[in-house]
């Protein structure tokens, strides 16, 4: 009988312990869990060229990269906006008085290469600054949904409220400025000047040196849009009409129909589709009823954002206006194919539609250049490139910061010293 109730309580142990294990494995496995992001492998390390522009490498200072692998950790990251500014280095507070007064704001076109948008946007992000971001229509769900949630950690920056499926060379690509130019005038932030960039852009000056740079006297007051006559040989563009194919290319419609002449006889010019405007000139850009009469006669041209806004700023009611301007103002430092042996010594990379994408032997032709930004860069062709001006411009700004620098500010840190101590040093100087 003992024996009996002994093996009873044994096997009524034993089933009480099976039910609480097999509950335990069910709740695990029913309840979701944020997964963990993903351990970043070795950070890439600086090439030999890169570290010919790095202080105190000549005194044999190594330079340790502390940021790998952006794109994955936007795309699985489950942390909070905190963690992720953080852990991602962004610049939390102005850095100067002169900048904190001088807001500026930025549209950027993006469709790929995600990886580079985020470090684009973290060189160029600064809390007093407003970003809109206008998202190909066409780009990638992930895509979207990354940029989305990383837009959402800040306050200052936004998407645009309409997305347009871009189309190289045409309208589609001016209008999605135009989309945030409206978002942007109804911005509270007082900025001062807008800057355009697409996701392949990176910035050479800091903040505080394109704040000077628009304040100078030269600048001060106007608009910034190189371009010249509309020569002879682009008159096609505008003189022939064109047609969109929705996200894919620009023909000629027919067999090459005439246009109009442009509205408000105007003169058309020729020039880049990069500027810096004033925030009065935008406002006359979405109220005149020239800007818009022009923007509509503009839907059936070849590549209309190289003729919009530099035909806009040769107006004299514009304000703003550089009606005798030229290709004045470094905007971008880009190596076209049809320049070589004249402006640059040739493109170390390799050329796509005639621009180059850079290698590293480009790295000190663009450093020299100081351009306000130069184009172009892709991650998997060329990535030690980005890897060396990225940190070469986080070390200037950190250096002209008048305030302490936060670590987390630090994309790399330094063998054999404490990179904050040197930065701060710096500040003092």
């Amino acid at each position: 009988m003992w024996q009996l109730e002994g093996a009873k309580c044994s096997f009524l142990f034993c089933l009480g312990m099976s039910i609480i294990i097999c509950s335990v494995i069910y709740l695990r496995a029913s309840i979701p869990t944020a997964p963990k992001p993903s351990e970043p492998s070795s950070c890439r390390p600086f090439s030999t060229e890169c570290k010919a522009v790095l202080p105190g490498t000549e005194i044999g200072v190594e330079w340790l990269r502390r940021d790998c692998q952006v794109e994955s950790y936007i795309l699985n990251s489950h942390l909070q906006c905190s963690n992720l500014t953080r852990e991602l280095h962004f610049i939390t507070r102005p850095l100067s008085r002169e900048e904190e007064d001088y807001p500026l704001a930025f549209i950027l076109t993006v469709h790929k290469e995600l990886e580079v948008f985020v470090r684009l946007l973290r060189a160029i992000y600064m809390p007093q600054n407003v970003y809109c971001i206008h998202v190909d229509a066409k780009a990638p769900w992930e895509y979207q949904e990354a940029i989305r949630k990383l837009v959402s950690c800040f306050q200052n920056t936004f998407l645009s409220s309409h997305s347009e499926t871009v189309t190289y060379a045409g309208f589609s690509r001016l209008q999605a400025d135009v989309n945030c130019m409206r978002d942007l005038a109804k911005s509270k932030i007082g900025w001062r000047k807008v800057v355009n960039l697409c996701g392949q852009d990176f910035p050479v000056k800091s903040n505080l040196e394109l704040v000077q740079y628009m304040q100078s006297k030269e600048w001060r007051d106007r608009n910034m849009t190189p371009g010249v006559k509309q020569p002879v040989s682009m008159r096609h563009r505008t003189e022939l009409e064109h047609i969109e194919i929705t996200g894919s290319h620009v023909v000629l419609k027919g067999m090459g129909l005439k246009k109009g002449p442009p509205p408000h006889n105007l003169q058309v010019y020729f020039g880049t589709a990069y500027y810096a405007l004033t925030r009065p000139f935008v406002d006359f850009v979405l109220k005149s009823p020239i800007a818009r009469d022009l923007l509509e006669w503009s839907i059936d041209t070849f590549s209309p954002d190289e003729h919009y806004w530099v035909t806009l700023n040769h107006v004299k009611e514009a304000p703003g206006s550089h009606i005798n301007g030229d290709w004045e103002g470094d905007i971008r430092a880009i190596k076209w194919k049809d320049q070589e042996g004249n402006t640059h010594n040739g493109c170390k990379g390799h050329y796509v539609r005639d621009i180059c994408i850079y290698g590293m032997e480009d790295l000190p032709w663009i450093i020299e250049r100081n351009s306000m930004f130069a184009n172009k860069f892709e991650r998997d062709t060329f990535p030690e490139v980005l890897d060396c001006l990225e940190q070469w411009h986080r070390n200037k700004v950190l250096s002209q910061s008048t305030v302490p620098i936060e670590p987390s500010w630090l994309l790399a840190t330094q063998s054999n010293s404490s990179s904050s101590s040197y930065f701060n040093s710096s500040a003092r100087a």
